[in-house]
């Protein structure tokens, strides 16, 4: 009798937890939520944006370049030069066809610039350019 119940429990598997198609269903929810998700770019810098009485809130700009009161430009975080505007929104373009470009120029920024950053947009192919502005109910 020793040797039927002796066999009976070397013949039992103990319990296994397959945990691959667990693993498998959360790259998919991963890979859903990178797909889905839109990343917001920064210009990279905090101005002052000056009030207008016709401002618009626009719901997701593709391309933001900052101007700073000292006329630096700011575009995905670092410090450019006028020079390499025009290299870098071609570049946005091209990753992101149709994108809305937004210049958020610092109240005390000269005009001068502003027009310059306008100009060099256009030349890279941008068809849509805006300058950002506060409304003067102080939403943004």
């Amino acid at each position: 009798m020793l040797n039927i119940t002796a066999s009976r429990k070397s013949r039992r598997r103990p319990a296994e937890l397959n945990i691959a198609p667990l693993i498998d269903m959360i790259f998919i929810l991963l890979i859903f939520f990178l797909v889905t998700t839109s990343f917001v770019r920064e210009s990279g810098v905090d101005i002052e944006r000056p009030s207008a009485a016709t401002a618009l809130t626009k719901e997701q700009a593709s391309i933001l370049i900052g101007l700073t009161e000292d006329n630096r430009i700011f575009m995905d975080n670092r410090e450019i030069d006028i020079r390499a505007v025009r290299a870098q929104v071609e570049r946005a373009i091209a990753e992101n066809p149709g994108g809305e470009i937004v210049i958020v120029a610092d109240r005390g920024s000269r005009t001068g610039m502003v027009v310059r950053l306008m100009d060099e947009c256009r030349i890279a192919g941008a068809e849509n350019v805006s300058i950002a502005a506060r409304s003067e109910a102080g939403t943004e």
